[in-house]
């Protein structure tokens, strides 16, 4: 069998030297898509800024390449296994344009809603494609956009539901030792464990809905530039 390595951007040239395969993180997927020319891609969640990271300095390099890359990404916001609030600060501070669409609460991936607010909200799909039009062939800005598309009411765990999981999940990766690039897999695979699969079915939900979301941006920004 072949072993599938999580690969994030400094990972790309190791692979590609040893001949060896990755499954892409977020940031690798954005400089990838940029470098195809590809202006939007969907995912389930963006990483951010681990909880305890004040301890650790665990921050994905997400945010370091939606600082750096030109590409929208639709996802349903930051995993609510990291500290959601923190990772919004860092997205600030690195000028990253960060929309909720239709909503005025930051959602938290599982959930519709969390403790914050969404920083700008936009309407649809259009206005995606106007703010990446603006952003970048108007102002000329080099980073990235964070869409934040939240799951849907019927597909959603309530947070009171899933926060009490994610707590159980944390207190069990610190015990197993479990740090660096194998927290976020671990952490997911607890929370699904522990959902008896409903965490699972919420993110398979999430992730085809990003992706039509995306699809719609996607055509409404070709159109504007042909």
């Amino acid at each position: 069998s072949v072993h599938v390595h999580k690969a994030t951007t400094r990972d790309l040239g190791w692979l590609l030297a040893e001949g060896l395969t990755g499954a892409t993180t977020v940031a690798a997927t954005m400089f990838l898509a940029h470098t195809a020319g590809i202006r939007v891609f969907a995912t389930g969640g963006i990483g951010g800024v681990h909880r305890g990271a004040e301890q650790t300095f665990d921050i994905s390099a997400d945010l370091g390449q939606l600082a750096a890359t030109p590409v929208a990404v639709v996802s349903a916001g930051i995993k609510s296994i990291l500290d959601i609030g923190l990772t919004l600060e860092h997205l600030e501070t690195l000028g990253v344009p960060t929309v909720v669409v239709d909503h005025d609460w930051y959602p938290s991936f599982y959930s519709r809603s969390s403790a914050f607010p969404a920083p700008r909200r936009v309407a649809d799909a259009q206005a995606v494609a106007n703010l990446m039009h603006a952003h970048w062939d108007v102002l000329g800005c080099t980073t990235g956009i964070s869409i934040a598309n939240p799951i849907s009411p019927t597909a959603e765990i309530p947070a009171d539901d899933i926060d009490s999981v994610i707590d159980d999940a944390l207190r069990a990766a610190d015990r197993d030792g479990i740090t660096g690039q194998a927290v976020t897999p671990y952490l997911l695979a607890a929370v699904v464990e522990r959902t008896g699969g409903r965490s699972l079915r919420a993110n398979i939900n999430l992730v085809r809905a990003n992706a039509a979301f995306a699809a719609q941006v996607a055509v409404h920004d070709m159109e504007r530039r042909s």
